[in-house]
């Protein structure tokens, strides 16, 4: 499909008469989704192009090729709203190990800090805190062999 030369003003007659055709075929559900999912995929209306496809679909279509038509369609944004989900979910999770493994350093190196030099004045803990994971691994790394709070901060 990628490859057929449509002319852009046709683009949304195309797609209305491919799903026109797969809901008369009376396919069963999974494969109508699919062969759907494959028209949609390739041939993508822009915004505009979807408006004319919406009208020729409540224009030209049959109320029962309407109703199939719209049926597909929904399972189309469905099938894209539960991608989009896992999708989030998946760099939810990464950015939450990403932020937990940094609060880790965080907590680990002022922890170390505290045990070795006692308190720790204002400005050491806001360096840290504002501090990116690549520097908290230094410094942590920095700690086993410095003899002052100063030797930690210390680029080697």
């Amino acid at each position: 499909m990628a490859k057929i030369a449509i002319d852009p003003k046709d683009r949304p007659r195309v797609k209305a008469e491919c799903l026109r055709l797969l809901v008369t075929l009376r396919l069963d559900p999974a494969r109508s989704r699919f062969i759907s999912g494959f028209i949609d995929t390739y041939l993508c209306l822009r915004q505009e192009e979807l408006q004319v496809f919406d009208h020729l679909i409540h224009t030209e279509f049959l109320p029962t090729e309407q109703e199939q038509a719209m049926e597909l369609t929904t399972s189309w944004k469905e099938e894209g709203i539960q991608l989009g989900i896992q999708q989030g979910i998946e760099q939810g999770i990464e950015q939450g190990l990403k932020q937990g493994f940094h609060q880790g350093e965080y907590h680990a190196l002022k922890r170390l800090l505290t045990r070795r030099f006692q308190t720790l004045p204002d400005e050491v803990l806001a360096r840290i805190e504002a501090a990116p994971i690549e520097q908290l691994e230094q410094w942590l790394d920095n700690t086993l062999d410095a003899a002052t709070l100063e030797d930690v901060f210390r680029s080697h």
